[in-house]
């Protein structure tokens, strides 16, 4: 019996497909500025179009809900004095947006939830640090509130946003910055720069930890993203102008995992990568045609899947979290494509016959609330978590346990007649495992004993009062005999 040398992967046959027109949003003046962004983002509230404005820079903001033809004078969010160059949803709060522009600042903005009435020009802070244009703009993914921007002034900065102050500035790049990418966890970040170097960056110790020099030959501009795994993804030119992505492994630069050659073409390829389903969608800017990969394990490593097409050049693209596609669907992955004056919706699909939830294309996903606080990732150095503070606080009253197949926040566990809170853990977890899940924790030997302390004094109060129960019982019993 012959084997079959067809690779298996439940994403062999992702295919894509537009929305109908009237589910789209027309009428919308993309930006014309010549900057390799995408000139878009979107979470599960609203879609953000950088446009054309006079006077200044702005965007657009949209309910998602508020698809069909735009009016043109729908309010838009209005601050910067120049061009606005690049924007980026908070990953911790679907109504916080932040903004860069060619007047050297970076903004944060506070979106209401219903449509904007009167544009919007006061941001909730505005981060000034840069000489030159700012032209990234990337939320931290796992810590609240901090953000990290680089300018023209080859100067990387990242902020604390509840204080609008500095927390690190780094100026190892001696030319352009082109992309940054932070690693999964946010302990490292990538960049790509004019010099033709990959740099792999450690922020809590200020210095570059890795670096390859020329991972694509070209000149043109390279981009890169972190993997789920850790290795890195990266878009760029040959030495003869051929598109062409490589995956490399940063404790080891000297050979690619994988490198490809794609075609030749002007369009700096703009890569959105799904650490899910581990899948990396390529859009290169005047290209009308979306491709598609898979990243295995498993030899050449990078695997093609398809090519969804169309008939207009896209001028940017944004790229859905997870939380916001459609499961009843099989949505894997949903873009917005944008033309000169419409923006399209494209979602991805894997064909399934049952309607029932596929569980194997939906793991567990990041979700909007942050491991750690700002003051927990950059203080004076950062605490790692071993280190975190275990506070024990007394009740007041007693509540009951809830059933054991409840699920309940890990921030605030129910033991009995004692509250235990832990300062960033917001993952979720049925209430029967919270005592194992409480002492995995790797805490300080005084915190533990402090905790031995605490539940010994409870021991002796919950002693103290069966005994005086006892006391009143037999007082009781002595009492009604008594009487009868």
């Amino acid at each position: 019996m012959s084997r079959s040398i067809v690779r298996q992967s439940k994403f062999r046959h992702v295919f894509g497909q537009s929305v109908k027109a009237e589910q789209g949003y027309d009428d919308i003046r993309v930006s014309k500025v010549t900057w390799d962004s995408s000139f878009c983002a979107v979470n599960p509230k609203f879609l953000a179009v950088i446009v054309e404005s006079s006077g200044g820079g702005a965007f657009l903001v949209l309910p998602l809900s508020k698809s069909g033809r735009v009016d043109k004078n729908y309010p838009l969010v209005i601050g910067h004095s120049g061009p606005v160059l690049d924007i980026d949803w908070c990953p911790h709060d679907d109504n916080i947006l932040a903004s860069c522009s060619e007047d050297c600042s970076a903004m944060v903005w506070q979106i209401p939830d219903h449509s904007l009435s009167r544009p919007l020009s006061d941001p909730v802070v505005v981060l000034e640090g840069h000489s030159k244009r700012v032209g990234i703009v990337t939320w931290h993914p796992t810590a609240r509130n901090i953000l990290l921007t680089a300018g023209s002034d080859n100067l990387i900065i990242i902020w604390n946003v509840g204080t609008g102050e500095p927390l690190i500035s780094m100026d190892d790049h001696p030319d352009l910055i082109y992309s940054i990418s932070w690693n999964r966890n946010g302990s490292l970040f990538c960049t790509t720069c004019k010099d033709r170097r990959l740099r792999v960056c450690d922020p809590r110790k200020r210095e570059v930890v890795a670096e390859r020099l020329a991972p694509h030959e070209g000149i043109r501009p390279m981009k890169a993203i972190f993997t789920k795994d850790g290795n890195i993804f990266t878009t760029g030119f040959t030495r003869m102008s051929q598109r062409e992505l490589g995956l490399w492994d940063p404790t080891n630069f000297e050979e690619p995992i994988a490198l490809l050659e794609l075609d030749t073409s002007n369009g700096v390829l703009l890569p959105y990568y799904d650490p899910d389903a581990n899948m990396v969608y390529l859009c290169g800017k005047g290209d009308s045609s979306i491709r598609y990969f898979e990243i295995t394990e498993e030899p050449p490593y990078v695997h093609y899947l398809n090519t969804f097409s169309s008939k207009e050049p896209q001028r940017g693209m944004g790229f859905m979290p997870k939380r916001g596609v459609d499961v009843t669907k099989c949505e894997i992955a949903r873009l917005f494509k944008l033309h000169d004056k419409k923006c399209e919706p494209i979602t991805m699909t894997v064909p399934r016959k049952s309607d029932l939830f596929q569980d194997d294309l939906y793991p567990d996903t990041a979700g909007p609330d942050p491991a750690m606080e700002a003051e927990e990732c950059w203080t004076d150095g950062y605490i790692p978590p071993k280190s975190r503070e275990l506070k024990v606080a007394k009740r007041t009253c007693w509540t009951p346990d809830p059933p054991p197949d409840a699920a309940c926040p890990l921030s605030t566990p129910t033991l009995s007649t004692s509250l235990l809170t832990f300062s960033s853990f917001p993952f979720v977890l049925p209430c029967s495992l919270l005592p194992l899940a409480c002492f995995s924790l790797m805490v300080q030997p005084q915190l533990l004993e402090r905790l031995l302390e605490e539940l010994q004094n409870l021991k002796a109060t919950v002693l103290s009062q069966e005994k005086r129960i006892c006391e009143l019982e037999d007082k009781l019993s002595q009492y009604t005999n008594g009487t009868a």
